[in-house]
Order: C-alpha cells, then structure tokens, then sequence
C-alpha cells in the first residue's frame, strides 16, 4: 500500500484505502493508497511553516536550480509516467508526453523568471530630509512570498496542473512551501512527481516542510487545508461547486484567506460574418476538432457559438454536425466526470427551445466512461430567456445559438458570465464596426481570441489564463505564464532601514541589476 509524502517521510497507512480506475474499461487498478490521517495533516502544515521562512530567504539563483532539477527529473521518468498515466487516465501516450514538456518548460520558465529578480517588482523612494514643510522618509518595496500554499490537482490536467504543475511551480517561485491534495484519479500519477520532487528537493538542500503530498477525500482533506491557520493561499482547478466550496470555507476563517479557484467556463464562440463554401467548413473542421480535443475535457474547449441565422444559420448546423459525427467516443477521464457531463446533456436538451441536431451513442463496445460528441442549437430569443443555457457542459458536445441581429447579440453579451476566453470570428472590418461589442466582451473574459479557436494554451509571460467570475473567483490573476507568481505574493515596504539590513534587492548600488522603480 502507499501513502502520501508528510514532507521527506511516509504518512500514515491507515486501514481505508482506495484504486484508481482505469476508465477505458472500468476496472480497478492494482496500487492501494492509504487516506491520509488528521496527524499526517497537521504534521504536513507544521512542517510547511517551520520551512517557510528558510524558503523565504532563497536566493533567485537557488530556486532556480530546484525547478530546472525537478525538471529535467521528471524528464527522466516519462517513460514511468507513459505507462502509469496511460491507465489512470484513458489518456493516449502522445498527451502524456506532451503535457511532460510543459510541465517541464513551465518549470523552467519560473526557473528564469526568479534567476533574473525582475519580478519582484522593486521600488524606491529614497529620503528627502529637507523637504517643507515635511521630511520624506526613505521607503523601499517589494514583493514577498505570502507562506505556505495548498495546491488540488487537477483531474483534467494530471501533470501541468497537478502535483508538480503551474500552481506548485509558481508558488515554490515565489519561495512558498507547497501541500498538495492528490486527485484520486490519478494518485500513481502523482506519486511518481511526489517522489521526484522530494528527491530533488534533497539534492539541492531545500528544508523538508517545502513539499507535502496528500491522499484522501477532497472534502475531508480538503477541508482540513483551507482551515487550518498555517495555510496561507489555495491554488485549485475544477469544478465550480468544488471550488466555491473552498472559497466559501476561506472567507470564513478567522482569517480569511485568497483561494485562486478556477472553475468554469463555455468559452463561447462570436461568428460576427456569415462564411461561404471553404471557409465556413473550414471554421466547421477547426471547430469540431477544439470542441473534441481530449474528449472536451480542456477548460478552454468552445460550449457555444453564436451565429447568423436564416438560411446560413441551417447550413452551418448541418455541415458542423457532420463533422461532430466523424468523432467516435472515447473514455473520459474518470466516471464521475462522464456521470456529469450525461447530466449536463439531459438537462440542456430538456430546456424550452433546445433542439438535439446530433447526439452521440454509446453500445455495449464502449467499456468505462466513454463518451461521445453532441450538437444541440436555439435562438438567441430562448437563450436570453432561460440563463440555464449558459451552464457549462463539460464535455464534448456545442450549443448553436443562431441570432437574427447585432442587437440581439448584444444583449446576448450582456448577459453572459465571466469567461476565461471569448473567441471573435468575421472580417477585419468588423473590429471598427462593432466597438461597442468588443468593449463588452472584454469585461467578460481573460483572453479574447480574433478568428482562432480558444484550445491551446501557450505559456509564456503575456498568457492570461484566467477571467471573471464564475471562470475563476479573481479575475485580476493568472493561473499559466509568469504571472501567476504574483498569486502567491505580497507587496513588503521597508521604511528607514540601514542598507545593511534590506534585501538585496533594494539594497543602494542594486548589486543585483535589477529594473528598479527608483525616485
């Protein structure tokens, strides 16, 4: 049996356990996993808060030599990690390889992101005695890490936004220590990172409180996390019940906490032009293949498009279903995820003006959680009349929502919740002719996309992967690229203290070269 990692050690093997499950075929998988215990979780936050002013004080240099360690470790177990991951996910080896080097390049990205300082923001008013008819005094600022930080992995992302993810490499960015709350459907995934992680910690001498990996119910240990005192930060992808469920617990504490949830998101799809021949199939196979990369299971997969309608509006639908047809089930990530995203459908297609164009079938072949792509359309009259249509299916299938005027689709926009993208497809021209929709879009979402699909998120320092509520519970962060550092960071001003004593980072003669803000 395993159990979880209580810093540099083994938790508790207490006599409940659960498997994964292969959601190919429905079986249990051989490994059993110990649920971690109360002690094992006090111990975890006990040990993060012995080592968080140890992390605190790493240099950019040290830190970055722990990521670009962990690195190129877990570089070195991809083959582990195909066979492993293969079976706990249904996830073809391709995928697996793949989201290994962005989890890998994340890290490394952050590795260069504290190696050169600059994201400390550092700022400098230096004192002006003589100033009438008061004296300026010296201040000096920058960013500081906010303490230990408790991390859920993601079930649709169970190496870039797991254990050793964007959230965890941010947070050991900034010089926090890192609990982490498996997804139990994928623990030998997360075992595999946990143990590299440790090793790597102890080859570059990091304080053993750093990294903790838990087993067990996300409610129970979950809950236990967010409330305990020493936790200072959550960071989470999933569901929006899940999710509001932490931020709520946060918000009661004694004191409340930041929960960087993200959550949920239907990424609608504008079609401002009407399309002709080529170009409309084109969209029609571009959009098929966003709406059905990894069985609709990406947070960023398009749920709804909104398009003329009239007789081009009946020929989009036809030709777009089609293509929806080609795609055949596939096992979705685990049961639970497959349960919903049937109860999604039942209760979108049950809806006043809904019509089911296409729906896929599963027979007695289709073993585990498979599940297949649908297409189901309305208007933008029963649309803006049932708000119910808005609500994420998380899944494979699109919503076709045929308007008959820009003013409908205005109010259309109005009325749409926080998104983490909104994709704008139509000629040039219609970024002049329609400003006033633009405007408000872009109070909808954290990424606006012009005639590209929202699936494939690059990382890099400019991505925004967040948005307004409910895509996310703080719409002024960032969960992928640099900024999602800034998560786990608090603004420190420093006034009148000798330079023998302040960071050197705002130290005078800047021995780091840092950009400084420097009056």
């Amino acid at each position: 049996m395993e159990s979880s990692f209580i810093g540099y050690t083994r938790g508790d093997y207490s006599s409940k356990s659960f498997q994964a499950v292969n959601p190919a075929n429905g079986e249990k998988l051989p490994s059993h996993y110990a649920f971690a215990s109360d002690e094992d979780v006090n111990l975890a936050c006990k040990l993060a808060d012995q080592a968080s002013l140890k992390l605190a004080v790493l240099s950019g240099q040290e830190k970055a030599k722990f990521l670009r360690t962990l690195a190129d470790g877990i570089e070195g177990i991809v083959e582990d990690l195909v066979g492993v991951m293969t079976q706990e996910t249904g996830l073809p080896e391709l995928r697996v390889r793949g989201e290994t080097g962005r989890t890998c390049g994340q890290l490394r990205m952050f590795a260069q992101l504290v190696e050169d300082g600059n994201w400390v923001d550092a700022r400098i008013d230096r004192a002006q005695p003589d100033r009438k008819p008061l004296p300026k005094p010296d201040l000096r600022s920058m960013l500081r890490p906010v303490g230990p930080v408790a991390v859920f992995c993601a079930s649709n992302f169970p190496l870039a936004f797991s254990v050793a993810g964007g959230d965890s490499a941010s947070a050991w960015a900034a010089g926090c220590p890192v609990i982490v709350k498996a997804h139990h459907a994928h623990p030998g995934t997360a075992l595999l990172i946990a143990e590299k992680v440790v090793e790597c910690m102890q080859q570059c001498n990091w304080p053993e409180g750093a990294f903790s990996l838990l087993f067990g119910e996300g409610r129970t240990i979950g809950q236990a996390l967010v409330s305990h005192p020493v936790i200072k930060a959550v960071g989470f992808t999933g569901s929006r019940s899940g999710g509001r469920a932490l931020f709520d617990l946060a918000s009661k504490r004694p004191d409340p906490i930041p929960v960087f949830a993200e959550m949920s998101s239907v990424n609608p799809v504008f079609v401002l032009s009407a399309m002709k021949g080529e170009e409309m199939d084109q969209f029609a196979e571009g959009l098929a293949g966003s709406a059905n990369l990894g069985v609709g299971q990406f947070c960023t997969n398009p749920g709804i498009v909104f398009h003329p309608a009239g007789e081009w509006g009946e020929n989009f639908t036809e030709v777009y279903a089609e293509k929806m047809k080609v795609t055949k089930p596939c096992p979705m990530l685990h049961q639970g995820i497959k349960d919903a995203y049937e109860t999604g459908l039942n209760g979108l297609s049950s809806c006043n003006g809904i019509d089911v164009v296409y729906r896929s079938t599963i027979n007695e072949n289709d073993l585990g959680s498979a599940a297949g792509p649908a297409v189901l359309r309305t208007t933008a009259t029963s649309f803006l009349a049932d708000k119910s249509m808005m609500e994420e299916v998380f899944g494979p299938s699109t919503l076709l929502v045929g308007y008959d005027s820009i003013e409908e689709l205005f109010e259309v926009s109005r009325i749409l919740e926080g998104q983490l993208t909104i994709s704008i497809f139509g000629d040039s021209s219609v970024l002049h002719e329609q400003e006033s929709l633009l405007s408000e879009l872009e109070i909808k979402a954290g990424r606006l996309l012009f005639n590209q699909f929202p699936t494939g998120v690059e990382v890099c320092p400019s991505i925004v992967h967040g948005g307004p509520y409910p895509a996310t519970t703080d719409a002024r962060s960032t969960s992928v690229g640099t900024g999602a550092i800034l998560r786990f960071a608090r603004p420190v001003c420093y006034q009148g203290f000798p330079n023998d004593f302040l960071p050197d980072e705002l130290k005078e003669g800047n021995p780091l070269g840092l950009q400084r803000c420097e009056a």
